[in-house]
């Protein structure tokens, strides 16, 4: 008997335990209304891309607060401000998110363009397209207005198809379920909002590299095309452009985490004009949440070897080794590339050292990578990783 009890009470303490766990964790979504401030994105036919993204963003996120009270909604900008690219995916990574969403508005480029309509949804990869200029590309050079795209986005030219082919997806654990997000959205939102469906596509997107969680790009229509903006700036229909990217992100979440929340929904009243004179909340008090500083790697490499660093960023001045952009991080060091200075840590001939560095970095710049040196010059990292392979599989000889 005393055995039972004990097993009965086992059971108990660790189904509370579960339960008390579970309840520490609330769901996190991020809305993200493309562009803003000085950004207004693509333009026409008398409409802002920036306003619609906001309004469609705005209407999404009312439904999940009013009917989701197990959901914590956080959004990249509730006003018309300038929020830069890599702080959008930042904002998410700081907070956790469990689901990203990025409200866009497509346009074509010309005087005279194509009239097309359709709405279309994107998870981060590589295009599998001959057009010349493709959604990611459009959407990518916003970061050319911003003051210090460079130390950024180390170097990434939006306008070049170079450029675009350097992409890396980084993290293909969420592939999937991105992809399924985004067949849900597409599903669920040009039903109800009568919406042609253009489908799941890929594409290089910036806002989506640095995300890690699940994580899509929508692009609700074409600016460029007059009957598509009568839509998507109609007060009705924006509310049913909000209501269906909510019914599929709560089929998603009900999925992935075995609750259940009523997917189907009624209008909620119309809501109040949004406010333009005050910065996002979601901006200025999202908590930052640090990783721990990289271990100590050895430096002390022979004169003549090829040594391997972390790249960090670049940037076009001079930093004091404690300024904050390090994020707390020891024993960066620098070195200049024409205009630039580029910062690094880690200093080692064992290249398995430094990726293993650079896995543990990651979190606070997810756009570093792995240079390499001898005699302190820069030297193709390619051609020296295959020559430390070589020389790393003749001493196993």
């Amino acid at each position: 008997m005393n055995v039972k009890r004990l097993f009965s009470f086992f059971v108990m303490m660790c189904c509370f335990l579960a339960v008390f766990a579970a309840g520490k964790h609330k769901y996190t979504l991020v809305i993200d209304a493309g562009h803003g401030g000085k950004d207004a994105g693509a333009c026409a036919n008398r409409a802002k891309e920036k306003t619609i993204n906001l309004n469609v963003a705005l209407a999404f996120g009312r439904y999940v607060e009013h009917n989701c009270p197990d959901v914590k909604v956080i959004y990249t900008r509730k006003t018309d401000v300038f929020v830069p690219l890599h702080e959008r995916a930042a904002i998410a990574n700081r907070n956790k998110a469990d689901v990203f969403i990025s409200i866009h508005t497509n346009s074509l480029p010309g005087k005279r363009p194509k009239q097309i309509a359709g709405m279309e949804t994107y998870t981060m990869g590589m295009r599998r397209s001959d057009e010349k200029l493709s959604a990611a590309m459009r959407e990518n050079e916003v970061i050319l207005i911003e003051k210090d795209y460079q130390q950024h986005y180390s170097g990434y030219d939006p306008r070049s198809p170079e450029s675009m082919m350097v992409f890396e997806i980084m993290n293909e654990t969420n592939m999937a379920a991105s992809v399924e997000l985004a067949q849900l959205i597409q599903k669920h939102t040009c039903k109800l909002a009568s919406r042609p469906n253009k489908g799941v596509r890929q594409d290089a997107f910036l806002v989506l590299r640095e995300t890690s969680m699940p994580a899509c790009l929508v692009e609700l229509g074409y600016i460029t095309t007059l009957s598509e903006v009568g839509c998507l700036t109609n007060r009705e229909n924006v509310d049913r452009l909000g209501r269906g990217i909510y019914q599929a992100f709560v089929a998603f979440k009900n999925k992935h985490t075995g609750s259940f929340t009523p997917v189907e929904t009624a209008p909620l009243p119309p809501s109040p004009k949004p406010e333009t004179d005050r910065q996002p909340e979601s901006v200025e008090n999202s908590p930052v949440v640090e990783a721990p500083a990289p271990p100590v790697v050895n430096t002390s490499v022979s004169q003549g070897k090829t040594v391997f660093k972390v790249q960090l960023f670049a940037s076009d001045e001079k930093l004091k080794a404690k300024d904050r952009r390090f994020k707390g991080l020891t024993g960066v060091d620098s070195y200049k590339e024409g205009k630039l200075w580029k910062y690094t840590v880690g200093s080692s001939a064992d290249y398995g050292e430094i990726y293993a560095l650079r896995k543990q970095v990651v979190n606070k710049f997810p756009q570093a990578f792995v240079v390499a040196f001898r005699d302190g010059q820069r030297v193709d990292a390619s051609g020296a990783h295959q020559e430390y392979l070589k020389n790393k599989n003749r001493k196993k000889k």
